[in-house]
């Protein structure tokens, strides 16, 4: 099968029909003939995604926006493809005793096609693929074991394969959840903790400075800053703007939160911004020397930068702790920091992928090695399944690479056999094939194939996305 996405061509924009793809119609019977209506929510319309974004707050036990926040949430994501899931049963029932939930959804979930980077991406040649960006999945207490978030995941799953998207992503608040869906687990998140006390720095001195900036001058320096290094760095995703608006407090900017915050950059040598991060200041109150420093966002172009945010984070006076969030399970400052027990790191699965178009997905990334594997893949919902062979081979300056699906297992290629849920964990080169053998979720069919494949699927570091969606 051939692949509009391969050869570091980004795939085409599907932004003119996506929005208004109609509803999936098997989640449509399906939820009808519990009486709930699934439908396509019309974002220009104020009142009724006013009601969507209500409900989805309620979903994540957040706080309802207020009218200004609502009217900038909807300028911001009014792009997405929005569905509510609509008990009028129960909406007419509560239509005589007026009520502020009138008009709400029981359940949510919105799209959109993102950029993802792949392995083998930079910036002068940029590997990313479209894929269906899921977020914003509620059901509501009250209508739960009804089989509406299965619909409502099943349903984004058919939209996206309609529409030619052939990978499926999301970050969840819940890891139970969506591996009856085919997703897995691919990129890796941490949260550190390091005791700034026990620091003495042992790394080289910066070419370039690190200053203060204000948080405005940050904001508008870091989506140009962000999209550069995304572009190098398999398993990121292209970011809308309201994103970086919520990450500096603009959405809220009378908050403690948002009035707390400091910013740096590092400026190299001719003067271009290389690195900015985003922090605040809390604590002090018992014993003023004893701040925590707790950094909202660090990116950086180059190891000179990213080392010298590091280091001036790490020795402000009057501190002595420093906890970053979403951060890389591996970070080279940890090297430096004299004492390496001096951190300390907590990891968890952040980004989940979902293949739909096995040929389209494995062609389109690049690889370390040439070489061929077969994955013999099941897939209960049927999008993936099938015998694919892959097959890596050097063309003029580069490899590339090649999926065909087959009838039969050949006998003389090395061959795994797999849900399409490994094989979704497996594509960014955050697991190894050798490691989900030993936990009995993949199966060599011939001996030596894990490490093949290994050797294809290899990346120098790996894969991590910094936000979340």
């Amino acid at each position: 099968m051939g692949c509009p996405y391969a050869g570091g061509v980004t795939a085409p924009d599907t932004a003119p029909a996506f929005k208004t793809a109609p509803a999936d119609p098997i989640s449509v019977a399906n939820l009808a003939e519990r009486g709930l209506r699934y439908s396509l929510v019309d974002t220009d319309d104020e009142a009724a995604f006013g009601a969507w974004l209500h409900a989805d707050d309620r979903g994540f036990l957040q706080a309802n926006r207020s009218d200004e926040q609502v009217k900038r949430t909807a300028e911001g994501i009014g792009y997405r493809r929005t569905i509510g899931v609509y008990d009028d049963g129960h909406a007419a029932v509560a239509a005589s005793a007026p009520s502020e939930l009138a008009g709400w959804p029981i359940a949510t979930v919105n799209s959109w096609p993102g950029q993802l980077t792949l392995p083998g991406s930079t910036i002068e040649h940029p590997r990313t693929l479209s894929s269906w960006a899921i977020s914003s999945v509620t059901v509501a207490p009250t209508h739960r074991r009804r089989g509406i978030a299965r619909n409502l995941l099943e349903g984004e799953l058919r939209t996206a394969a309609a529409l030619g998207v052939p990978m499926a992503m999301l970050t969840v608040s819940e890891s139970t959840i969506y591996g009856r869906f085919g997703f897995a687990p691919a990129t890796h998140a941490a949260e550190w903790t390091i005791d700034t006390r026990r620091v003495r720095w042992s790394g080289p001195a910066a070419s370039g400075r690190v200053e203060y900036v204000s948080v405005a001058r940050y904001r508008d320096e870091v989506a140009a800053l962000y999209d550069r290094v995304r572009l190098s760095s398999p398993g990121e995703i292209d970011v809308w703007p309201l994103r970086w608006d919520q990450l500096v407090g603009a959405t809220e900017p009378d908050s403690e939160q948002t009035k707390s915050l400091r910013a740096i950059r590092y400026v190299d040598e001719g003067g271009a911004t290389r690195g900015l991060a985003l922090f605040r200041l809390t604590g002090g109150e018992a014993d003023f020397t004893q701040h925590t420093v707790t950094v909202a966002r660090l990116d950086s172009e180059t190891p000179d930068a990213d080392l010298a945010l590091w280091r001036f984070l790490l020795e402000l006076d009057l501190t002595i702790e420093l906890k970053a969030g979403l951060r890389r399970p591996e970070e080279p400052m940890r090297w430096l920091l004299g004492d390496f027990r001096a951190a300390h790191v907590d990891v968890w699965e952040h980004q989940y992928l979902r293949v739909l178009d096995v040929a389209a997905v494995y062609e389109a990334r690049g690889y370390s090695a040439a070489g061929s594997v077969l994955f013999d893949v099941t897939d209960a919902l049927g999008f993936a399944a099938g015998i694919w062979q892959l097959v890596v081979e050097p063309v003029e300056t580069t490899l590339r690479a090649t999926v065909t699906k087959l009838d039969k297992t050949p006998g003389d290629v090395p061959a795994l056999k797999l849900s399409v849920n490994e094989l979704s964990a497996i594509y960014l080169g955050g697991v190894s094939v050798t490691t989900l053998v030993g936990a009995g979720r993949i199966t060599e069919l011939r001996p030596g194939s894990a490490s093949a494949a290994d050797a294809l699927l290899r990346v120098d570091r790996a894969p991590w996305l910094s936000v979340w969606y």
